[in-house]
Formats: C-alpha cells, structure tokens, sequence
C-alpha cells in the first residue's frame, strides 16, 4: 500500500473526506491525476500531482505521478482510519492540507488598468498560445482538423454577438452547441466556456447573466461532452473555476504586466490548448464587460 498525503485542496471535498462520508469507485486513470465517481455527490472529484494547481473537487498531493501504481478503473474508493483508500494501492491522508476555496476578484470600478492588460493578454496569446483548438493552426494536420477550428471560430463569434445584444436565450442555445467541439479531453469550445463563465461571476462585473442561463446549460450539455469536461463546465457555471484562472484574472484585474504574464504562462500550460482555449473565453468575458458593461447588463432574475 503506497501512503500520499494531500498538501491542498477543495475545502469542500476536504471537508467531506473528513466526515467519513465518502465512497465510491475510480472513474479514470492519467499519469497526473485520478478521477473518483462520488456516490453520495454523484460528481466526478479529482486527485492531482503536485505540478498541478487547485480546482474545483480537486486535492494536491505529494505524489509526482500515479501511474504504475496498481490502480485500475472501477476499483473502490473509501474513507476509513483517517484516510482515503484508492483500492488496494493508495492510501491519502488530507489531515495537514492547506484548504482552497474559489475565490473570484472583484471587478474594478475604474477599469482602465484593465483594458491595457486585456491588450498585453491578447498579444500574447497571438504569439505563445498553443495552436489546435480556438488558435488555427498555420498548418491544419487535416481537413477536418480546418473545419472544427473555423466551426469553432464562427461559433464563439455568434456567441459573442448575441451575449453583447443582451440575447440571453439566444446566447444559451449557442454556447450550448459549442460544448464537446474540438479536440483534447475537455474540447475547446468546453475550455472556452469555463474561461468565458469565470468572467461573469466576478462581483460587481457590470454585466451578468441570468439563472436560467446556466441551469439550462448545465441540464441540457450533460450528454454533448465527456463526464470530466461535463465537470469542468457544470463548476464554471456557477463561478468555481481552478486556481491558476482565478490568479490571471486577479493579475488583470490590479497586477502588474508582468504579473499577468507569469500567470498566463501557468494557464497556457494547461494541457494541449486547453489553456489557450480558457484565456480565449476569458479574454471575450472581459471585453465583453468592458464594452458593453455600461449599454448591455441581463440581470440574475
């Protein structure tokens, strides 16, 4: 049995682990992280390596990799003697982590320090994110591969439109049907999504959307992605996104440039262009506060 112990993570999902009320199964298996099926949450909860950063149902632990490790999917998983067992391989003890919570920053009331950095974002994005996803390639591998990346092009372009009328029904159908388009194992257009999504849940962002926006959202994208992706977007649906998107948005919001810039590197180094395809969404989520913030504003009602 290897022993790992947990550094940080999701004050809820620590705080459940703790209870004792935690069972379950594993649902996936990578070389950084292992995806737990909660019965009692039925919800997906994450144990990460500890390059990554915090998130939503995720905890931090001391291990480097979790492959080899005598793990497969559909072993149990169960809370028992002060620790989280992962079948017959991995016993995690949380009882010295560091809790997170997501906290968004609030949004500024003089916004100009924001603008320029919305600029260096964009600029940057152009010249280090990574191809693939929103970002066209210079050389599409394949036709197919040049069509998803127009399709999604044109579809946050639509989105976008819609969300700067103040079209909230319309802009829900739309983002609906860009859930589980693109590659990777959260697609791009779910990536651009939760970056657009943690926008709008910043207090005192001059522009919002309604409930109705995201229940209907979170209801009817169930069946459009993968069960991880699913995860990703139902969190960023109500404000909970991981630690390295909170800490961009605050370097934006009152950093430095060069504070922007060294959060930006950790998010673009998400995945293949899954953190290009989030600082995409992000960056349309802040335009759109700052253009429209004072014409365009869809109340929570």
């Amino acid at each position: 049995m290897i022993q790992a112990q947990a550094l940080s993570g999701d004050a809820d999902f620590l705080n459940q682990v703790a209870s004792g009320v935690f069972s379950g199964s594993v649902h996936s298996l990578f070389d950084r992280t292992i995806n737990l099926h909660c019965r009692e949450k039925e919800e997906l909860f994450t144990i990460a390596c500890v390059e990554l950063d915090n998130g939503p149902n995720t905890l931090v632990t001391d291990r480097k990799r979790f492959q080899n490790l005598g793990i497969a999917v559909d072993d149990p998983v169960f809370v028992r003697d002060g620790a989280l067992f992962i079948g017959q391989a991995l016993a995690l003890t949380w009882q010295q982590a560091k809790q997170w919570e997501c906290r968004l920053p609030v949004y500024p009331e003089k916004d100009q320090k924001l603008r320029e950095h919305v600029a260096v974002i964009k600029e940057y994005v152009a010249a280090h994110g990574k191809p693939g996803g929103l970002k066209k390639a210079s050389s599409p591998a394949n036709v197919f591969e040049a069509e998803v990346s127009a399709l999604l092009g044109a579809r946050t372009s639509q989105l976008y439109q819609s969300l700067a009328l103040g079209r909230w029904s319309e802009a829900c159908e739309l983002a609906i049907g860009l859930v589980g388009l693109g590659p990777g194992l959260t697609p791009s257009g779910d990536d651009y999504l939760a970056g657009l999504f943690s926008v709008y849940h910043l207090p005192n962002a001059p522009c919002c959307l309604p409930y109705p926006f995201f229940e209907k959202l979170a209801l009817e994208t169930c069946q459009r992605t993968n069960e991880i992706s699913y995860m990703m977007i139902k969190k960023a649906a109500v404000g909970h996104v991981r630690e390295s998107i909170v800490s961009l948005l605050q370097a934006a919001i009152e950093g430095t440039v060069d504070d922007v810039i060294r959060s930006l590197d950790k998010v673009l180094s998400i995945g293949s262009s899954s953190g290009t395809d989030m600082t995409m969404g992000l960056v349309s989520g802040l335009m759109l506060q700052l253009e429209t913030g004072g014409n365009v504003c869809l109340s929570k009602s």
